[in-house]
């Protein structure tokens, strides 16, 4: 087969569709994926999935399941170390979750997030700080939030050698300043800020941007207008990749999910089932039975 040869396609595990090898999501690869994967799927104009991941076993089992981008997200501030928001989330936890994942997967990309107060002081901190999730947790990639004020952190990054992923529209980093979680993008200078910050970080150097809580349209016109790659969260179907909090697509998250979650599972239910089998049988004195005993 030349080099211009087109790849023969490998049969899809999840949705028993013929995908090419060398897609992102269904293909076949005996390496990680790299952000030279990542600019190939843009051009091909092939979409792909992303998914948080904080620990080696659950990260592990995205792997297997040909998730080719994994986001060891400070949103495990929120779903698994007990905060309330990410702003309290530090860089040496960020380090641990993120060599976890790394240790758990083979094949994905894995993107670490860099935590609040770990680069907005200057591109200097942030070099640092992205520096330490490449060489002690082993990432392939950190992710930053902010557009236009993001870039020299970007620009330098990506000068020393570290991926970038941006990140706009929403950045929950500011949730003080939003004053919440509102949508981004509304109205017409609005839109123009949105637009004038994705290109700013693409000009920057990010392989990459995450468009967050973003009106559908204004998504589509952004991922129009660039040559990297859009990943979309509450942003529509227009964009070129999707992620979403793997707590809220599996259903672990208690009470209300927001509004552009899909969940595929309702694993909170299952868990709490198990956890209630077990308890009663050890009430009971059915656990443990002669087989799970040694003598």
């Amino acid at each position: 087969m030349n080099a211009s040869s087109p790849l023969p396609p490998v049969q899809d595990q999840g949705q028993g569709q013929d995908r090419p090898a060398n897609s992102l999501y269904g293909g076949t690869r005996n390496r990680r994926v790299t952000v030279r994967d990542i600019a190939a799927a843009k051009q091909r104009g092939e979409r792909w999935p992303m998914l948080t991941a904080y620990d080696a076993l659950t990260a592990g089992v995205f792997d297997e399941a040909g998730i080719p981008v994994l986001l060891v997200g400070d949103s495990a501030g929120n779903c698994h170390l007990g905060y309330d928001t990410t702003v309290p989330v530090t860089m040496d936890q960020m380090v641990m979750l993120s060599a976890a994942v790394v240790r758990g997967t083979e094949r994905a990309l894995v993107v670490a997030d860099l935590p609040f107060g770990s680069y907005q002081e200057s591109p200097s901190q942030a070099l640092h700080n992205g520096v330490r999730l490449l060489k002690e947790a082993g990432a392939g990639a950190v992710k930053l939030e902010g557009g236009e004020r993001a870039a020299p952190a970007i620009e330098l990054l990506v000068q020393a050698g570290v991926p970038v992923m941006a990140h706009i529209g929403l950045t929950p980093q500011s949730v003080h300043a939003l004053g919440g979680y509102p949508v981004q993008g509304r109205g017409e200078e609005a839109a123009h800020q949105l637009m004038r910050d994705a290109k700013a970080v693409q000009a920057a150097g990010a392989f990459a941007v995450v468009l967050e809580a973003v009106p559908a349209e204004l998504a589509a016109q952004v991922t129009a207008s660039l040559a990297i790659p859009t990943v979309g969260i509450g942003a529509g179907v227009g964009c070129d990749a999707q992620v979403l909090v793997w707590t809220d697509m599996a259903g672990m998250t208690a009470g209300r999910v927001p509004r552009f979650v899909k969940q595929y599972a309702n694993l909170r239910a299952v868990l709490g089932d198990a956890a209630r089998a077990f308890g009663e049988d050890v009430a009971s004195g059915a656990f443990p039975g002669e087989e799970h005993s040694f003598h």
